[in-house]
């Protein structure tokens, strides 16, 4: 069995397309409709984002709403928890109830004093989670990450003790060479030299001729 499709069988089918749909748009079968915003997913179905207009054709089916928060998707802990194990991802309190965010949040500079940071995209966390959120589990508990990071944390203290001796080896063979060229100019440098004829003669002191006797 390859890496991906064990993270086929360790996530549920309804995972991908969830994390790839947009929603909060107007539903296209119910345009004249009040309210009619999709922010519901069926996980049964997995055709899309739908509106509460389009839940009456998903009778007996399991489907979550979306909600947001600063212009992020975000799912209740409540209703989440029952389908997919969460453990490990940073929840937040918004409006009296728990909730975790779908997709990653760009955050442009690091908390201050944070020293847990999320292990796919390094947003700060309050607490000691793994991710940030549920796209970042997703990413960050894969098979094929895991094996590249592996290979990245062999391949740079490989890397680095590579690079410390090339980085000493490099220093002194800079030293060597600054000292062959001191050691050349030294040598090359013609001496300076005083050219007694071409140099100014001080003038002697003037003598005053002898008065003409009269």
């Amino acid at each position: 069995m390859g890496p991906d499709e064990e993270d086929n069988n360790r996530w549920p089918p309804w995972m991908k397309p969830l994390l790839r749909e947009q929603f909060f748009v107007q539903c296209k079968l119910h345009l004249d409709s009040h309210k009619s915003e999709c922010n519901m997913y069926c996980l049964d179905c997995m055709n899309g984002a739908l509106c509460s207009f389009c839940l009456a054709y998903h009778k007996d089916h399991r489907y979550i709403q979306i909600r947001r928060s600063s212009y992020h998707d975000v799912i209740r802990v409540s209703e989440i928890q029952k389908y997919l194990d969460i453990s490990g991802i940073q929840t937040y309190v918004i409006n009296s109830a728990k909730v975790v965010f779908i997709n990653e949040r760009p955050q442009p500079r690091p908390g201050k004093g944070v020293i847990n940071n999320c292990e796919v995209c390094d947003r700060s966390l309050v607490d000691s989670f793994r991710f940030c959120s549920l796209g970042c589990k997703f990413v960050g508990t894969s098979k094929n990450l895991q094996n590249k990071r592996q290979m990245r944390m062999e391949s740079g203290s490989e890397d680095s003790s590579f690079s410390s001796s090339h980085g000493k080896l490099k220093k002194k063979k800079k030293n060597d060479e600054n000292n062959k060229v001191q050691s050349f100019s030294h040598l090359t440098t013609p001496p300076i030299s005083i050219n007694h004829r071409s140099a100014k003669r001080r003038k002697g002191i003037p003598h005053r001729a002898p008065m003409a006797q009269v």
